[in-house]
């Protein structure tokens, strides 16, 4: 039988120095003699409420900045490749931290991770994600969610055994519904401010009335160039991403199969994927992220971080970068993900392919303190 406290200090103290007392799920501070107490953490919670998921964006956040590209698709198609060793080297329980738009729920689908972060330094890619968000938590299975991502009629047939390639191809020859997009847009900001509360202003909804333009506009075969350069044809559409395989025959991309998609949106409805706006060069995102995962005993399990290092090799940000990676929680397992672009990249199958690496992260922690690491080649030179 669990013993009764006379006060709150007592149980506090025994908390502390035996490791129980009456637990709760989200632990809140209590004052004892004038002061207020923060009891210890209980680990990642198993679901944020909307408020603890907005102030959790809002305390770990960077003001906004600026890249090139609006990033609204990924342009690796070689990124699955790493998924086979990442499994076999890599902790389920733990957290996944990545950068970008959607090849994130493909790693994390894989992984399973208890809870997924995902920075960018535009803002525009918090937009993106809330998009993806209310359409993961409205659509019921694949073929809903496409059918809402790009504003087409649900083509008849497509039930929970279609492939990734026949699912594309149905909607493929779809014609896009201006009266469906309306509605689908609607829809979506009805559930993100109306369902879940979030204080989104003019500029947030105006941020996803942009990404939204260019699903509908661009449809399946929209890639990286759109809409800056409307589609090249020299990145791989998002059709081509969805039906990628991991180089062993096996297709795992978030919409291979049903029980793959359920994994992101059940994490979605949980509140578990959370977009953070942050440069990775940046002082404060990473470091802040590591302080709530420490305070919760988390670990992080994978950090994808595309090929943002190359950029940050351009001047000295990659060392307040690296100094920030070594304040998270990680220990041995805990992998780097790099798409190699640049002189890096390589070529074939009709448009350009980027090749994934990996590193462990406290291998090259060693090797940036010993000294080791100047430069981005150095960075390639350790991934495998």
């Amino acid at each position: 039988m669990r013993p009764r406290y006379r006060s709150l200090a007592a149980c506090l103290a025994l908390t502390v120095a035996a490791g129980y007392c009456a637990p709760a799920r989200s632990p809140t501070p209590v004052r004892v003699q004038n002061r207020v107490v923060q009891p210890p953490a209980t680990g990642i919670p198993s679901r944020l409420s909307d408020t603890e998921f907005w102030t959790l964006i809002d305390d770990v956040s960077e003001p906004g900045g600026y890249f090139r590209s609006d990033n609204i698709l990924s342009n690796e198609a070689g990124f699955q490749t790493v998924i086979p060793e990442l499994l076999r080297t890599t902790r389920r329980d733990a957290v996944y931290l990545g950068v970008g738009p959607e090849q994130n729920f493909t790693y994390i689908a894989a992984l399973e991770p208890r809870m997924a972060i995902i920075f960018d330094i535009r803002r525009g890619n918090l937009h993106m994600h809330l998009l993806y968000k209310a359409l993961f938590e409205l659509s019921a299975d694949r073929a809903e969610f496409v059918s809402r991502l790009f504003s087409k009629p649900r083509p008849r047939g497509l039930d929970s055994t279609v492939t990734a390639d026949s699912l594309f191809n149905a909607f493929w020859y779809t014609a896009s519904d201006s009266a469906l997009y309306r509605r689908n847009l609607a829809a979506v900001k009805a559930h993100l401010v109306g369902q879940h509360g979030f204080p989104l202003g003019l500029d947030d909804l105006a941020g996803i009335d942009y990404v939204y333009d260019a699903f509908y506009y661009g449809g399946p075969s929209i890639d990286y160039s759109y809409p800056r350069n409307q589609n090249s044809g020299r990145y791989p559409n998002y059709a081509d991403l969805m039906v990628q395989n991991d180089g062993r025959g096996v297709q795992r991309s978030f919409l291979a199969t049903e029980a793959v998609f359920r994994r992101i949106k059940d994490l979605e409805t949980r509140n578990l994927i959370i977009p953070v706006v942050g440069d990775f060069g940046g002082p404060t995102a990473i470091r802040a992220v590591g302080d709530y995962l420490r305070e919760r005993n988390a670990t992080v399990g994978a950090i994808y971080v595309s090929n943002v290092e190359q950029y940050l090799f351009q001047g000295d940000a990659w060392r307040r970068y690296y100094e920030s990676v070594a304040t998270l929680p990680t220990d041995s397992t805990t992998m780097f993900i790099r798409s190699v672009g640049g002189a890096f990249g390589g070529g074939g199958g009709g448009f350009i392919r980027l090749p994934s690496v990996l590193s462990p992260v406290q291998e090259l922690l060693a090797a940036y303190r010993a000294g080791r690491i100047g430069s981005y080649y150095d960075v390639i030179q350790i991934s495998r």
